[in-house]
């Protein structure tokens, strides 16, 4: 069996990849900024605690910085993910966990909506926005691929500091270059925050117009 490090170094060496098209994971990984968790299963809720103390812990270490590049990855051993609808249940129910979690001691992030179907949501814990993106060996989109499911915690601010900066567009149009290299196309479920609701993101399937998010409204 393989190791948490040899794990964490594989998704490492995984994002630091010649072609890999997000420019942002690349300086996170050289900054030293992303910070890893192994878990054992996906399917399997007694870890929801540790998984959230981790991130818990990473929303304080992050909000003591004022550099940008930062990132969470969970990254589980099991089980292996067949095909997209399989990570897509596991993605929403260990997402459900965290925020019930979560919100026995804290509200949602004031600096987003709260409501899975608005276009100014994000998932929040301990207070702090996300955007997530999830990673399995079954992913239809090339940059989604990695042998093990995956969770990955962006804060939301990274992208506001971004936009305040001036870097956002600049960023966005280099990934999305970079994606079509890599990938063969552009995402198609894409979109900026405030457009349309980002959850059609996290698990990188292309869900139809009428998808609803399976997301419960953290209140």
């Amino acid at each position: 069996m393989k190791s948490d490090n040899t794990i964490i170094e594989e998704y490492l060496l995984h994002l630091q990849s010649h072609g890999f098209p997000c420019v942002a994971a690349k300086a996170a990984v050289a900054k030293g900024h992303v910070k890893c968790l192994v878990v054992t299963s996906m399917e399997c809720p007694h870890e929801d605690r540790r998984i959230l103390e981790f991130l818990h812990g990473f929303v304080d270490d992050y909000r003591k910085v004022d550099t940008p590049y930062h990132s969470a990855a969970v990254i589980f051993r099991t089980p292996r993910i067949h095909d997209e609808w399989m990570f897509d249940r596991l993605l929403w129910t260990r997402l459900n966990a965290l925020a019930d979690l979560d919100r026995q001691r804290y509200s949602h992030d004031p600096r987003v909506d709260d409501d899975p179907e608005s276009a100014r949501f994000s998932f929040s814990l301990k207070e702090e926005a996300f955007f997530i993106i999830g990673l399995h060996p079954a992913s239809e989109r090339k940059a989604r691929v990695f042998p093990y499911a995956t969770l990955v915690f962006n804060p939301h601010q990274e992208f506001e500091r971004l936009r305040r900066t001036n870097r956002y567009e600049t960023m966005k149009r280099t990934v999305r270059k970079r994606d079509v290299v890599y990938s063969g196309s552009v995402n198609p479920m894409l979109t900026d925050f405030g457009d349309k609701p980002e959850t059609r993101q996290y698990s990188g399937i292309h869900y139809k117009s009428d998808w609803k998010c399976p997301l419960q409204k953290k209140s």
